[in-house]
């Protein structure tokens, strides 16, 4: 074989702050939907691959929550996800954009300065910046991190996409598949009906509703024409449960529907999804909990 066709695989690990696409990105490079995207911070909470595969190179994306301060034990749980994706990365992607504050979270720039691995910085939402300040901030990143490989680029409007595909494969080590060449996700179709849920959560709720609801799939019967779903929305508060519910259970409703339409095109079958509200005023400090919604420990 000769040396131009030998293969790579590797992990290509996905960090960054909060809402500066790195969701979106990811979406975009796996060309399945994967990560949760909404405006809102913090959307996602574990850590997620999605797996692209050619007939030389098997890359292994993942997606983490946005790098912050942990107020309590599920953040604290979100950025061990952080960490671990740091230590075991084959390439970072580190994710910033033309909006956040450039050192916003200045140690984990200070953590990328000294790794071995090989940086590649995506400067995302250009389209909604000027050149001059994209040049400006191109260049304060050259200066912050000299060995990386830096990409102006709009995950949204999928721009400079490809060169920022070409140098993940040219950067993977010579390696065999880590996994089967048919799989394009390390998570199963419970996880997606959970976080589907829970986008939709997202979308419906303001302030700190979101950040206090947590899905957890009861039943996922497969059957031959539909699935069979059930889901739980855990809340922390009673105050909590009745917003979810709603006036005479409308905006229950609203959720539920937003996410069989979504599962049904995501799953490529019809689905016939039930919806309950339960309130678990402890969830985000309980470890039993957390451990039970799959945040590891």
């Amino acid at each position: 074989m000769s040396e131009s066709t030998k293969h790579r695989a590797g992990f290509v690990n996905i960090i960054g702050n909060p809402n500066v696409g790195k969701s979106t990105l990811m979406n975009a490079l796996v060309g399945e939907r994967l990560s949760i995207v909404t405006a809102k911070a913090q959307t996602t909470r574990h850590r997620i691959m999605g797996i692209v595969n050619g007939d030389d190179y098997q890359i292994v994306y993942s997606d983490t929550p946005g790098i912050l301060k942990p107020n309590y034990r599920l953040q604290e749980s979100m950025m061990n996800f952080v960490e671990t994706a740091i230590g075991d990365a084959d390439i970072i992607l580190y994710v910033t954009d033309t909006v956040e504050k450039a050192d916003k979270n200045a140690e984990y720039i200070e953590k990328l300065s000294r790794i071995d691995c090989p940086v590649i910085l995506v400067l995302n939402k250009i389209d909604i910046s000027s050149q001059d300040k994209v040049l400006e901030l191109m260049q304060w990143w050259k200066e912050q991190l000299p060995k990386a490989i830096i990409f102006p680029a709009s995950a949204q409007e999928k721009f400079n996409l490809e060169n920022i595909f070409d140098a993940i494969v040219a950067n993977l080590p010579e390696a065999p598949a880590w996994f089967d060449k048919d799989t394009f996700t390390d998570k199963n179709m419970r996880f997606f009906a959970s976080e589907i849920i829970r986008e939709k959560i997202f979308l419906n709720f303001n302030q700190e509703i979101p950040y206090c609801c947590q899905v957890e799939i009861e039943e996922f019967k497969e059957g031959r024409d539909r699935y069979d779903i059930r889901g739980v929305i855990y809340v922390m508060r009673d105050s909590q449960k009745g917003i979810i519910i709603g006036k005479g259970g409308a905006s229950l409703k609203k959720v539920g529907t937003q996410a069989r339409i979504d599962m049904e095109e995501f799953f490529q079958t019809k689905v016939f999804l039930s919806l309950y509200v339960k309130v678990d005023a402890d969830w985000r400090e309980n470890k039993r909990e957390l451990r039970k919604f799959g945040y590891e420990w």
